[in-house]
């Protein structure tokens, strides 16, 4: 329920704030004073459309909050699946992950005028689509304004639903039918991937041959390279290395390197006798002359295993060309390592698994698909036999609420239909196999038609509280909002109007804007609006009213004479009688 609201320069309001209590609230004011403002800054904060004209004149932005009281929060938290929507304010909030405190969320929505607007919820800043949609959960506004569920025909089915107490049972249904979706789209991916499965098979086995023939070993790339550079210069790397050998040894004439310290180590090792201090440098000479003398064994013995091996030299060129064959179709690009073709033999035979086994996964999930439609089918219609038996009650009790409320010669209808289509599981939707919608003939001998057409917002209004009448013990939006319910009424009607919100007002808020003192007396509550010139400004101001100040409005709502002791006296006959807030009631 909507606990108080705010509003600061919204239309011709400056600066109002507004407690409301539970029960029955009526709305009242002259003509002109401005009583839809309130309707209208209410439906700006849930989310209706908004522009720059909405901002009172002189001011920079319009801002308008409320605090709803969502109720006691349930013991158990429902996990909603994907794609399953929420059906109360708390899955809402769990949801979209808003924290609440105490069973209350404040609500806040600004425009500028330069057009930019924002909304909260809590301390969470939400897109105005988020807003409605929570919204929805707390308040159904009904007249010539937005939120007119009725006006959407995909709503017709969730009243049906809610009235035969199939909600839960259909959430459930609906749960089931995306199961069998989901699996049926798992199905069609698998039919047009057998298209070119063959094919697919056929290259994968193909390659994995291909590679698994070439036998090919991690860093063998890198090995033929290297190789094949040794051989394919043979010549210049034999040539090379006979002039180091030549060097170290001198060849026939004996000056190579070694030959020549072999003469300075004997010279070396006589000056130690006569310089001790020359030791150490006698050392070094020795460790190069013996260190030289090993590279030039090593390099005179790697020169006689040196042989030119064309064969050899043919097979690694031929092997480096089945490996660069295989790079360029199975590799990144030719220079990758060769470990990328083994990889891809390893993928290729893990896909091939996978394509072997797609026959028995689709087999299988044809049996699933199989058992879930007849389940779909089975529930959908005996769903469908459920609502056909409630829409029967549902019209009947429509109709009956519908007579109190000064339209007894209307005839309403709540439609249940198969939905269209070939084949019986194409007929059904995520919520059934039923196209579901009202139909009203308010006026003798007029064919039933969709109640979208209903042009009097009076007649639509009496219609919605016939349905929330009905739906008292079901229905969670905890505020309703009546505007232009009086439309063409007065007299016994008004008065069972009146009554019937007192008693719609039992389980959740009822806000009513009337110009009919037999409507307005039923209320626990009263506000007054009313419409000034202060400081050269036309303003709306909202206040509570009671007891004489009440006493007064109803008397002006009878005869427009506020002052004159008959009004009175019939505005006070009429709240002793019939308001249970009213001091003389005798309720």
């Amino acid at each position: 329920m909507l606990e108080d609201l705010s509003i600061k320069d919204f239309a011709l309001i400056d600066n109002a704030f507004i407690e409301l209590d539970k029960g029955f609230t009526v709305l009242s004011g002259e003509t002109g004073a401005g009583k839809s403002l309130l309707i209208g800054a209410l439906t700006f904060l849930l989310g209706g459309k908004c522009s720059a004209e909405q901002i009172r004149a002189g001011a920079h932005e319009a801002v308008v909050s409320g605090t709803f009281y969502l109720g006691e929060q349930p013991s158990s938290k429902v996990v909603l699946a994907d794609g399953q929507e929420p059906v109360n304010a708390f899955e809402w909030l769990e949801q979209h992950g808003i924290p609440f405190e105490d069973g209350r969320i404040l609500l806040r929505r600004y425009i500028r005028e330069n057009g930019k607007s924002g909304a909260w919820i809590g301390d969470t800043a939400v897109t105005r689509a988020e807003l409605i949609a929570f919204s929805s959960f707390l308040v159904d506004i009904h007249g010539q304004h937005e939120h007119q569920n009725l006006m959407k025909v995909s709503e017709h089915r969730k009243y049906l639903d809610l009235y035969a107490n199939l909600s839960d049972r259909v959430r459930a249904f609906t749960l089931l039918y995306t199961e069998l979706v989901d699996k049926r789209n798992k199905l069609s991916e698998l039919d047009a991937n057998d298209k070119d499965r063959e094919q697919k098979i056929e290259l994968l086995n193909f390659a994995v041959q291909e590679i698994s023939d070439a036998k090919l070993k991690p860093g063998e790339d890198k090995e033929l390279d290297e190789e094949e550079t040794k051989l394919s210069s043979f010549e210049k790397l034999y040539s090379d290395i006979e002039l180091v050998t030549s060097a170290f040894d001198g060849g026939d004439a004996g000056a190579g390197i070694v030959p020549l310290l072999k003469k300075i180590r004997s010279v070396s090792a006589s000056t130690v006798s006569f310089d001790k201090a020359l030791e150490p440098l006698n050392q070094r000479l020795e460790s190069a002359f013996y260190e030289l003398s090993d590279l030039a064994d090593e390099y005179r013995s790697y020169e006689q295993g040196l042989v030119f091996d064309p064969d050899r030299l043919a097979q690694v060129q031929e092997r480096q060309t089945v490996i660069y064959n295989l790079k360029k179709k199975y590799a990144s690009s030719v220079s990758a390592p060769v470990e990328e073709v083994i990889s891809y033999m390893e993928d290729a035979r893990q896909k091939l698994e996978e394509l072997d086994s797609s026959s028995e996964s689709k087999e299988s999930l044809r049996n699933e698909i199989s058992v879930l439609e007849k389940k779909v089918y089975t529930e959908a219609k005996s769903i469908s036999e459920a609502r056909k038996v409630a829409a029967q009650k549902m019209g009947e009790a429509v109709l009956s609420v519908l007579a109190k409320l000064g339209m007894a010669s209307t005839r309403f209808c709540v439609n249940v239909q198969e939905k269209g289509g070939e084949g019986d599981l194409q007929k059904i939707g995520p919520y059934g196999i039923d196209d579901i919608e009202f139909l009203i003939s308010a006026n003798p001998g007029q064919p039933l038609q969709p109640l979208a057409k209903i042009a009097s917002g009076g007649e639509l209004s009496r219609v919605m509280l016939s349905l929330k009448t009905i739906l008292a013990s079901s229905d969670t939006v905890g505020t309703m909002i009546f505007d232009e319910i009086d439309t063409g009424i007065g007299g016994e009607v008004a008065v069972s109007i009146g009554h019937h919100l007192k008693e719609l007002a039992e389980n959740r808020q009822v806000l009513c804007i009337t110009h009919l003192a037999s409507i307005a007396v039923f209320a626990d509550n009263q506000i007054k609006i009313k419409k000034g010139v202060e400081g050269g400004t036309t303003q709306t101001t909202i206040c509570p009213i009671s007891d004489d100040a009440r006493v007064a409005e109803i008397a002006r709502m009878l005869a427009g004479d506020a002052a004159s002791s008959e009004s009175l006296e019939h505005a006070r006959a009429m709240l002793a009688k019939y308001s249970r807030n009213y001091a003389g009631s005798k309720e």
